[in-house]
């Protein structure tokens, strides 16, 4: 189920992300009252179709979808773009885990209309962020999507914890460059992703390396320099 309301190309665009065909029809007719386009989906695969096709303002996220739930998409998104999490789920560890996930905001259901308008309009202030065009990076047989945050080998899917996509995605902006442990944060903040460890960096790219060398003990991509930090060698040595 899709749903687009009218509006000006410059018109910021909310995705209501509810498999409850009423609601978010009325989430839509209400929202293009006050001036956004808004296009709704029912579920993640529905989602990604669409995030393929257009550059959302913010996300009206239900928490609980057929499939893929609102927690497991937030996570995945990894912030480019603003969340604001709908729950009927009155427990305060919902709350919580929503916000932990990225949410910028989280509703409860049912909601006044006007008050979550409030709230977008907060959210758009705070973050007016537009998620990134679709983009492809490879390296070897790998290839890495930013937008749907994953890799694959060939045709076969390598699955990265959202700590290893940031890290791997870091290192490809900056393919050839020797990137010390603090250059790699800095450089992940800059992109706006979340790269939530310091220390242990080294255990993570082990881990990456397991990942995506053929022989982790002599790898060919992600190479250690000695006493400066790591590189990233989409020839892998070629």
């Amino acid at each position: 189920m899709t749903t687009l309301s009218s509006a000006s190309e410059t018109t910021a665009l909310i995705l209501v992300v509810d498999d409850d065909p009423a609601l978010a029809e009325m989430l839509c007719d209400y929202l293009a009252l006050y001036g956004y386009a808004v296009r709704a989906v029912g579920d993640a695969r529905a989602l990604d179709a669409c995030l393929q096709e257009c550059a959302p303002q913010l996300l009206l996220l239900d928490m609980m979808l057929p499939g893929e739930d609102g927690l497991s998409i937030a996570r995945r998104l990894g912030g480019r773009v603003p969340v604001v999490m709908m729950s009927a789920r009155a427990e305060d560890a919902d709350r919580i885990a929503g916000l932990e996930m990225g949410a910028e905001d989280f509703v409860l259901k049912p909601f006044n209309p006007r008050e979550l308008l409030a709230r977008i309009r907060v959210v758009l202030r705070r973050r007016p962020s537009i998620l990134p065009e679709r983009s492809v990076r490879r390296f070897g047989c790998f290839r890495l999507d930013v937008s749907r945050r994953t890799l694959h080998r060939d045709e076969q899917g390598v699955e990265l914890s959202a700590a290893e996509f940031s890290l791997l995605r870091v290192l490809l902006e900056h393919a050839g460059q020797v990137l010390s442990r603090e250059e790699l944060l800095d450089r992940a903040r800059a992109l706006n992703e979340r790269l939530p460890f310091d220390r242990s960096i080294d255990a993570r790219v082990a881990r990456l390396r397991r990942k995506i060398e053929d022989d982790p003990g002599e790898p060919r991509y992600l190479r250690t320099v000695r006493g400066m930090g790591y590189l990233f060698d989409p020839n892998g040595g070629v």
